[in-house]
């Protein structure tokens, strides 16, 4: 996906220096449930079979993502949260390749501490923003998967991020908080990060046997025409038994139908983030 130079270390070892720092895309919707850590992990997956360089940032502190790739929170010696209010150097918080391609900054509860802890803070809200600034060269892409909330965490994610991907569960309900992640895209554009852009919005947990999931999508595209993916996440049942397995879609059940569908929405999404090159 971007350009990148090969040298040696003086211990012989060869770094990839990339011509671009990393595109950060975030997972955003303050309602739970649409699918945020399932698309962040999968396509993370998906794109890394293309040998793009992925670090995934599980800034939830409910550390979904960080379970989904099968590592044990409690065994961890430094998370996402040392590297935001501690000492900790975030490389020395990442864990590498839990799968080819994909290094982890990951989460566990405590991170939901940090919201009371960084307020007082200055520049609360670009802690992330420092955090990453010292390890993106490393990647080609970032992907951040948000808590379900519009709290400082996801008003970190949303500073740090070039781009928003809003995952949408194919409920009508689903669609009454879009609005509410829009204004807040919208504020944080104003204030705090200008180039921020809206990558897409992903229609999740379609059910082709209903009438109201086709309904939603329509509904979706009459106001997001440009925006939103082709391809649609059905409702799955091996979708979600993966992760209690520690795996991704494409390793459970690579011939599924969301297997597929993470596939296409990869492909999508990574000719749009090649627009910011």
């Amino acid at each position: 996906m971007t350009a990148e130079t090969t040298h040696a270390t003086a211990t012989g070892q060869d770094v990839r220096t990339r011509q671009h720092p990393a595109r950060i895309v975030a997972f955003v919707n303050q309602k739970g449930g649409v699918g945020k850590t399932t698309s962040t992990v999968n396509i993370a997956a998906a794109l890394a079979l293309h040998h793009t360089r992925i670090l995934v940032v599980d800034i939830d502190p409910q550390g979904n993502a960080t379970s989904s790739f099968g590592i044990d929170r409690h065994s961890l010696e430094a998370t996402l949260y040392d590297a935001l209010v501690g000492d900790v150097e975030p490389a020395d918080s990442i864990v590498p390749e839990v799968r080819a391609c994909i290094d982890l900054l990951p989460a566990t509860p405590v991170l939901a501490g940090a919201e009371v802890e960084l307020v007082d803070q200055p520049r609360r809200e670009h802690r992330l923003a420092s955090t990453l600034q010292a390890v993106r060269n490393n990647y080609d892409v970032v992907l951040i998967d948000s808590p379900p909330s519009l709290g400082l965490l996801t008003v970190n994610a949303l500073t740090a991020a070039n781009g928003v991907v809003i995952p949408v569960q194919c409920e009508y309900l689903a669609l009454e908080g879009v609005s509410q992640v829009l204004a807040t895209i919208d504020l944080i554009r104003r204030g705090l990060n200008p180039t921020l852009e809206l990558l897409g919005v992903l229609m999740t947990m379609y059910d082709g046997r209903t009438r109201l999931s086709a309904h939603v999508v329509e509904e979706v595209r009459r106001y997001f025409p440009d925006h939103l993916f082709s391809a649609v996440i059905p409702r799955s049942v091996r979708l979600a038994e993966a992760p209690s397995y520690g795996q991704v879609i494409a390793e459970y059940d690579p011939a599924s139908r969301g297997a597929v569908a993470y596939a296409e929405v990869a492909a999508e999404l990574r000719d749009r983030l090649a627009t910011f090159e």
